[in-house]
């Protein structure tokens, strides 16, 4: 077995090369083409956007993309994704104007629910400047004055009144000279009337100032000192308690006999204000 699959392999060896050296290669043969495959043709219409395309709306300003949903169906919409002619043109015969074919109400592309602008005649605000004159309308011409202008105008000069040097004006001759103006008169009438709204102001207050102040009789003044007597007889007490203590070591103690102190002396001040004939009370203090 394993000679006849050796003798079988040689064969097969044999054969190609007989076919690869075979003497009829050397005639030319006729080239047959191959048979043409069908052009593909989709299933879906060419006319609707493709799906997410950005390259859509032509027809409008509004940006984003289109047929996001892969939709294979056309929709009645005002927007198309490709433009009119935008190519190659109309083709040949469309052009031709039609007067049965205008434009009517709910057929344009860019939706029928937005209304046109009225648009109003212009008309020039300002004067136009005179026509050019017509080919029929000429000038006169042919026009000749024997006037001798260099006698006309020595003549001209010579009757001319003589001309008048403007003098200097004097503003000293003037009737309203040294005088004040009327403005000072007015802005030193209203510093006048501002003074004295202040100073009324200012009289009010004084008054309602007098009015707090009264004077004290002798049986407040004698309850004043009696009781400032009081109390200077306690705080004296304390401060008693404390000047005994050899040595004041703690900060407490110090400052109690320090506040003792200052109010020991503040009572005395105001047993002598109150030892005077006359004591008026301020009200407003």
């Amino acid at each position: 077995s394993i000679n006849a699959e050796y003798m079988g392999n040689k064969l097969q060896l044999k054969q190609m090369n007989y076919a690869e050296e075979s003497i009829y290669k050397l005639i030319p043969q006729e080239y047959v083409p191959p048979a043409k495959e069908p052009r593909y043709k989709s299933k879906y219409t060419p006319a609707i956007p493709p799906t997410g395309s950005t390259f859509v709306n032509h027809t409008t300003s509004r940006p984003g993309v289109a047929n996001l949903n892969g939709g294979v169906d056309l929709e009645n919409n005002p927007h198309s994704h490709k433009g009119a002619a935008s190519t190659f043109g109309q083709p040949k015969g469309q052009l031709k104007p039609d007067s049965t074919n205008f434009r009517k109400k709910a057929t344009g592309t860019m939706g029928y629910h937005y209304e046109p602008s009225q648009q109003k005649s212009f008309k020039y605000t300002e004067e136009r400047k005179p026509s050019v004159p017509k080919t029929h309308e000429k000038p006169i011409m042919g026009l000749n004055s024997n006037k001798n202008y260099i006698v006309s105008n020595a003549v001209e000069n010579i009757l001319a009144p003589a001309r008048t040097i403007p003098q200097d004006q004097q503003y000293t001759n003037k009737k309203d000279y040294g005088q004040v103006p009327t403005y000072l008169k007015k802005i030193n009438d209203n510093i006048q009337r501002e003074y004295e709204t202040l100073r009324e102001i200012q009289r009010q207050e004084d008054e309602i100032r007098e009015r707090e102040k009264y004077l004290l009789n002798q049986q407040e003044v004698a309850k004043l000192r009696e009781g400032l007597k009081k109390k200077w007889e306690e705080v004296n007490k304390e401060y008693q308690k404390i000047t005994h203590i050899s040595k004041i070591d703690t900060i407490g103690m110090k400052k109690k006999k320090e506040d003792c102190e200052k109010e020991l002396h503040q009572i005395e001040k105001d047993l002598e204000k109150l030892g005077k004939a006359f004591i008026l009370v301020d009200a407003t203090r």
